[in-house]
């Protein structure tokens, strides 16, 4: 067991009830929450229905960051909601245009030795800090507003020493694609990982925040660094000091499993399509021919990596093959770059300049041409993502990504440096950033706020109530996926489907809708004129990628109550008992293989057998076969599940207390 260490200190600080041993359920306090527009529309409509008149955290902030193509009232009418939600309820509110959730809440609200909850998988980044900062679904950050405390299974904590020095032209995202490249996108299940070593020295706040930003894509909990000189310089910059707080490791601190990287032997890495964790050398895949780049995301859109990839772009042309962007990650980064002169380096580069918004990282405007190569300094790169569904997406760091735009094919920026006479450029820490508060809405004092009326546009529709678990489910096998299906898969992103998320009813018709196109019109036949419930057969990791809680909940709107797959994703698993669909595991893998389409199946004695802890016998009625399956659940979620969701356990809970 981990003792020690920066998380084990935090969580104990914040433990509600359970034992800090991996494995066992814990509940902690959260000091901090955040929402997007795409997930927390639907998180608002969630805390409406819990009854509570005022958010009970020390911070809560909404940030409108994703939705922000407005083509039609859909986006400003969430907007618009969630700027009426934000002054009723005492919640900070960042408006659009003020940059992406996690770069901002780095910049203005993160605090060392505090806990955050947010709704989107990317909540890691304010680890950067020395926050334990988590994404889950927005029904656990609903609750957590409503002063729940958050339960999760008590992770391993993994040290991650690093030591020597980075080399030029290696950067902070080099090393999380290492990790990614040694552990694979389900490699960090289970796990936070807590950087340590002289090597943490080498790296900026916002160098750290790209690191335990991309921790989500290993699956990982969250990820964590030391709050030291160097947190402190970045706070004081920030006009915040007094929210420093030294937290380090004990010199005896103990870790569950150590992982050691030498920076001195790293070079430029590059993630190939479709994952992140398909990561080889630059150097092994020169001479692609590029057709896009993008500098952005919550990843690599900071000051220091804005201004360096317009450094080395002073003086030069972009190649005229290829279109070349950046999307700032934040206001006050864009107000830097321009004050510093670097924004004119990009203009009269030939680049063009987005909006400071997530944009193409969730295929909301930028997509690439038809077949077309993109490299981007993002943090996901699965299928038909970015908007065009044979696209070729690269990720990697934004130093690789100017190479590549200079040179208009893939290129090593130590071989485009050395041919070009670009020196390395260290980025320093300026004395004071500007801070950019001009978009944001602070909360109104408790009495002014009662009397401010919810604003509802058209889309807006309120939660379908579910019913609670039967003792048997009678269902159909409606639908066969493979391995590290991701929640883009099951609830896709883009400009055609994210302005539903408010919409329950409307977005439901989207579910699966690249994979099976067939799959919604069936499972309304099995729910509908079948009476029967829908069963999902998956693959290993089901359910990586973001924290839409959407993936779960437009599946339950549609008869979904039990997916039985070899492995589960962290976040989506808790995403489908918070909406009362059952989390299945094979005990023997290969009986994934004895499922077929329209397979007809019952679960008997489902209550029971969750209560009593035994593992869950389906029968298949078609073939005549039972299959043994387990679960991987706290007594908690049992409790949540029985009651079919957790807003039903809430609500029940709050009937008696009161």
């Amino acid at each position: 067991m981990a003792k020690g260490t920066v998380a084990y200190k935090i969580l104990k600080e914040h433990l509600v009830s359970g034992k800090l041993i991996p494995g066992e359920e814990i509940a902690i306090r959260i000091d901090q929450t955040l929402t997007q527009d795409a997930t927390g529309t639907m998180a608002y409509l969630q805390f409406e229905a819990m009854g509570v008149d005022r958010v009970k955290t020390e911070l809560s902030v909404s940030y409108i960051d994703h939705n922000m193509l407005q083509t039609d009232f859909k986006n400003p009418d969430d907007h618009k909601y969630l700027m009426s939600i934000a002054k009723r309820y005492g919640i900070w509110l960042s408006k659009p245009g003020n940059g992406i959730c996690h770069q901002v809440h780095v910049e203005r609200f993160a605090k060392p030795g505090k806990t955050l909850l947010g709704s989107d998988s990317h909540t890691p980044t304010s680890g950067g800090v020395g926050m334990i900062a988590i994404g889950a679904g927005g029904l656990d950050v609903a609750a957590a507003m409503a002063g729940e405390p958050f339960y999760l299974k008590m992770p391993k904590i993994v040290g991650v020493k690093l030591t020597g020095k980075l080399p030029p032209w290696v950067t902070a995202k080099d090393i999380i694609l290492e990790l990614l490249r040694r552990l694979t996108v389900k490699g960090g299940v289970g796990k936070i990982f807590e950087y340590f070593g002289e090597g943490i020295k080498e790296l900026s706040v916002p160098e750290r925040a790209t690191i335990t930003n991309m921790g989500a894509e290993l699956g990982a909990t969250t990820s964590i660094f030391p709050s030291d000189e160097i947190t402190r310089a970045y706070l004081k910059a920030q006009g915040r000091e007094e929210d420093w707080i030294e937290l380090l490791p004990d010199p005896d601190a103990e870790y569950d499993e150590v992982i050691e990287i030498n920076l001195s032997e790293l070079e430029p890495l590059i993630a190939c399509p479709h994952s992140p964790d398909n990561v080889v050398p630059v150097r092994e895949i020169e001479g692609i021919k590029v057709d896009q780049v993008v500098i952005g995301s919550c990843t690599n859109s900071s000051f220091v990596d804005l201004t360096r990839a317009g450094l080395m772009l002073r003086g030069r042309k972009v190649h005229p093959d290829v279109i070349f962007a950046i999307a700032p990650g934040s206001k006050q980064a864009l107000e830097f770059i321009t004050q510093e002169g670097i924004l004119l380096d990009f203009l009269k580069a030939g680049a063009r300049i987005l909006e400071s918004a997530c944009g193409p990282c969730i295929g909301m405007g930028y997509a690439p041409p038809s077949g077309g190569v993109s490299i981007r300094s993002f943090n996901r790169n699965f299928e038909g993502r970015s908007g065009t569904p044979d696209a070729k997406v690269y990720l990697a760091s934004p130093e690789v990504c100017v190479a590549c735009a200079i040179a208009g094919e893939i290129i090593d920026p130590r071989k485009l440096a050395e041919r070009e006479g670009i020196k390395w450029i260290k980025v320093e820490m300026p004395e004071k950033f500007p801070y950019g508060d001009e978009a944001f809405i602070p909360p109104l004092p408790e009495e002014e706020a009662k009397s401010v009326e919810i604003y509802r546009g058209p889309n807006i529709k309120a939660l379908p109530d579910f019913d609670e678990l039967p003792e048997k489910i009678s269902g159909e096998v409606s639908l066969i996926v493979g391995d590290n299906i991701t929640t883009d898969h099951i609830m896709p992103a883009g400009a055609k489907i994210l302005p539903l998320r408010s919409n329950i009813y409307a977005i439901s018709e989207y579910v699966y809708h690249y994979v099976d196109r067939d799959f919604v019109q069936r499972a309304k036949e099995v729910r509908d004129q079948k009476g029967k419930a829908n069963i999902i057969i998956g693959g290993e990791n089901y359910g990586q990628g973001s924290s839409r809680e959407h993936a779960a909940l437009a599946p339950r709107f549609l008869g979904v109550r039990a997916v039985v797959a070899k492995s589960f994703a962290r976040i989506h698993h808790a995403n489908l008992v918070n909406f009362g669909i059952i989390p299945l595991e094979f005990v023997d893998k290969e009986d994934y293989n004895k499922f077929s389409l329209g397979d007809e199946i019952e679960i008997p004695d489902v209550i029971k057998r969750l209560e009593e802890g035994k593992e869950i016998i389906i029968i298949n009625k078609t073939t005549g076969e039972e299959i043994v399956c387990k679960y991987n659940l706290t007594p908690k979620q049992v409790s949540v599940l029985l009651a079919g969701g957790l807003l039903n356990w809430i609500k029940k809970k709050q009937k008696v207390e009161v």
